[in-house]
């Protein structure tokens, strides 16, 4: 089975998908799992470079993700443009604060020592909206 892209402005395909089966899937799960379990070691200085990279990556790339955006969901281009902008504001603003986000936090209770840890959670699975398709990951 595949899946179309059709440009809801036009009707014209844009693009077609094939189905992944389900052998593709889990294997496409396992390595995920398997990355997963090497990136959640990785600094937060390291993490943070990526992160910038990743928005500067978007801002080089800006006007052929708007158009995708616009040709696939029928976003204005204004619109589409600003999507990708605030993503990469997101990826910056992250890189820069994530470690101090994901500190240990000390809690003030009778136990000798008590905090809340965050720890990475690994692969999930989300079903999003379509209409900021960017923003959404």
């Amino acid at each position: 089975m595949a899946f179309q892209s059709i440009n809801p402005a036009t009707d014209k395909l844009i693009q077609n998908y094939d189905e992944h089966s389900a052998k593709q899937s889990n294997s496409i799960l396992n390595d995920v799992q398997n990355a997963f379990q090497e990136w959640k070691k990785t600094s937060f200085s390291e993490r943070s470079r990526f992160m910038k990279n990743a928005a500067t990556i978007l801002r080089k790339n800006a006007d052929q993700y708007a158009r995708l955006m616009t040709e696939e969901m029928g976003k204005p281009i204004t619109q589409s443009k600003a999507e990708i902008e605030k993503c990469a504001w997101c990826c910056e603003f992250y890189a820069d604060n994530a470690e101090k986000f994901l500190a240990d936090e000390m809690i003030q209770t009778d136990a000798s020592k008590s905090y809340v840890h965050f720890e990475p959670l690994g692969v999930i699975l989300a079903i999003m909206p379509w209409n900021f398709p960017f923003w959404q990951v």
